[in-house]
């Protein structure tokens, strides 16, 4: 995705790479192409290719004050997480609408039909995890092993 201003960079090797995207209020000054409606959208930024990311797709989002996303998708294979950072509103899935605010997380199916709008006076950021479904196979501490190693930020 081609974004209008540019992700930094902060380090980056073989088992990392870390960016900066700037304050969230810098999120104005994201856009791009949508590629399947060719219209230029602004507040909005995907970190899969800047993170050189091979299992999710993290996007970092905007919605303006009382607006909503302005249209319901599903997935072929993916589900999404959407966590709530700032603002208000309701989300929908299918049949279901519930009202959202700082500190939710909704995850939804691929299959689910999905949009959301914000009805605070404040924009909305918001944080959108997508994976594929079914692919995690091990979470959490399961997947993690402690090791010895010497700190640098000391």
């Amino acid at each position: 995705m081609k974004t209008e201003k540019q992700i930094k960079v902060i380090s980056k090797n073989k088992n990392h790479t870390a960016v900066d995207i700037g304050s969230l209020s810098d999120l104005r000054n994201y856009s791009y192409i949508h590629p399947i409606n060719g219209k230029t959208v602004t507040g909005k930024v995907f970190l899969k290719e800047a993170t050189d990311s091979t299992g999710t797709e993290v996007s970092v989002s905007r919605i303006p004050p009382n607006k909503e996303v302005g249209y319901f998708h599903i997935h072929t294979d993916d589900e999404e997480t959407y966590i709530i950072l700032k603002g208000s509103g309701y989300y929908q899935v299918d049949d279901d609408c519930f009202p959202i605010k700082e500190g939710s997380v909704v995850r939804v199916a691929p299959e689910g039909i999905r949009s959301f709008c914000n009805t605070s006076n404040e924009e909305m950021v918001y944080l959108c995890i997508q994976s594929k479904e079914n692919s995690l196979e091990e979470y959490s501490t399961d997947d993690g092993q402690r090791v010895e190693h010497e700190k640098l930020w000391q």
